[in-house]
């Protein structure tokens, strides 16, 4: 099949030839080495015993192959990290490495952090403006501008076609399949995680079973910030010999190191007149069908409101997994711009915003996620409170839909399809 092209590639086109070595990271699946296969030369793919046991014999075969190499899987040989830290302190020129990997190093393993030397970029399942339903009209990177840029446009995509892009998956080797062949394809994927993957980065899970029943726990909780304890308690409920506090820790501690679990911190800024906000994250997993598949409800019931999570007073299940997409491709987004994302909750939870993109220069655009056409004062509310603490600060305020047209509204908030938004 022909290579689709990611937003990352323009990232990569930029930077690869200024820089000796660039590490993609992300999960299993999201397309690391389709995209670095693109612009190498050689490839050395560890997760081969044959090519993983050359390397480990002999570390400086990484240089002497032709470059750019591409080292797949470096996390199953660490030392190679190390190896190719050193080869681009004796030769800094651009283009030399790129190393893609799915699992941070294993526990126990230790490794120079490559600062300087090695840049890592991360790479998450398809994007909404990556999977080709409409082209984008409305830029984040512009949005970060202060500029106040002019917001238009209009998306055929409604709200049965979101559900679809939820349930279909941004995974590319999965996202093309009929539903039957895709669920399967799902469900495979969470068993690799538990049988295989975990395993094969130096854990040992002596429960599978409630290592699959937090993970479910944890997908229930999508898009909030509820309490471990709770996803705990859900995970084990009925159960007389409950795993305990430290072992759901390790759980969640793995499989964000794997980047299965892709929470989105609170936003705390240096600089701010914002008191007492939360520092708890929200939940996410890498692909908001995954969650899906994990809490088990389809189509049919999540545009009736079927579904619970383990936090029961955040809206429906479908609402929560609409702002998991938005969250997954906002954060694709703020890679092109070098943004962080995180959230804003207050400690008396008076306040919250769903996403808080923060550029370089400390410029912010708040976004506000709704499962809806209609926009009403009282969906912005947050937005405005949020523009009166900033002031100038604050380059924008979004709120993100399921409707059809993109515009703002004369309090200066952008409303758009979230389909219309892209980097």
């Amino acid at each position: 099949m022909a290579y689709q092209r990611r937003i990352v590639d323009g990232v990569l086109d930029e930077l690869f030839p200024e820089l000796a070595a660039i590490a993609l990271e992300g999960a299993k699946g999201v397309g690391k080495t389709a995209t670095a296969s693109q612009r190498a030369a050689t490839v050395l793919s560890l997760d081969r015993p044959g090519q993983r046991e050359t390397l480990s014999a002999d570390l400086d075969y990484v240089t002497q192959v032709p470059t750019p190499v591409l080292i797949d899987e470096w996390q199953l040989v660490p030392s190679v990290w190390d190896r190719v830290r050193k080869a681009v302190d004796q030769h800094n020129a651009g283009g030399q490495f790129l190393l893609a990997g799915s699992a941070g190093v294993a526990p126990g393993v230790r490794i120079h952090s490559g600062a300087g030397r090695i840049v890592s970029i991360a790479m998450r399942p398809l994007s909404m403006a990556e999977r080709g339903l409409v082209a984008p009209t409305v830029s984040l990177s512009d949005l970060l501008t202060g500029r106040r840029p002019r917001i238009g446009g209009q998306s055929p995509v409604d709200l049965s076609a979101y559900t679809d892009e939820i349930l279909g998956s941004g995974l590319p080797g999965i996202r093309g399949l009929p539903p039957r062949a895709r669920q399967f394809q799902l469900d495979s994927y969470l068993r690799r995680i538990v049988e295989r993957e975990l395993p094969e980065n130096g854990v040992t899970v002596r429960r599978p079973e409630a290592l699959r029943a937090w993970i479910a726990a944890y997908a229930a909780a999508t898009a909030t910030d509820t309490a471990y304890t709770k996803l705990l308690d859900a995970a084990t409920a009925g159960e007389q010999n409950k795993s305990s506090r430290a072992t759901a820790d390790a759980y969640r501690e793995h499989l964000t190191r794997i980047f299965v679990l892709d929470p989105i911190p609170a936003w705390i800024p240096t600089f701010h007149p914002l008191k007492r906000l939360t520092r708890s994250p929200k939940h996410h997993l890498l692909d908001p069908a995954l969650a899906a598949r994990l809490v088990g409800v389809g189509k049919a019931g999540l545009l009736k409101g079927e579904g619970r999570g383990v936090a029961t007073d955040t809206g429906t299940w479908l609402g929560a997994l609409f702002e998991s997409l938005t969250a997954q491709s906002v954060r694709v987004y703020a890679e092109v711009a070098s943004a962080r994302v995180g959230h804003l909750r207050t400690k008396e939870t008076d306040r919250e915003i769903d996403l808080i993109v923060e550029g370089e220069d400390s410029s912010v655009v708040a976004i506000e996620v709704k499962l809806s056409e209609s926009v009403s004062d009282k969906d912005v509310r947050h937005l405005n409170w949020l523009q009166r603490q900033l002031g100038d600060r604050l380059a924008d305020r979004v709120l993100i839909t399921t409707g059809k047209d993109a515009y703002r509204r004369p309090d200066g908030v952008a409303v758009i399809p979230l389909a219309l938004l892209g980097p």
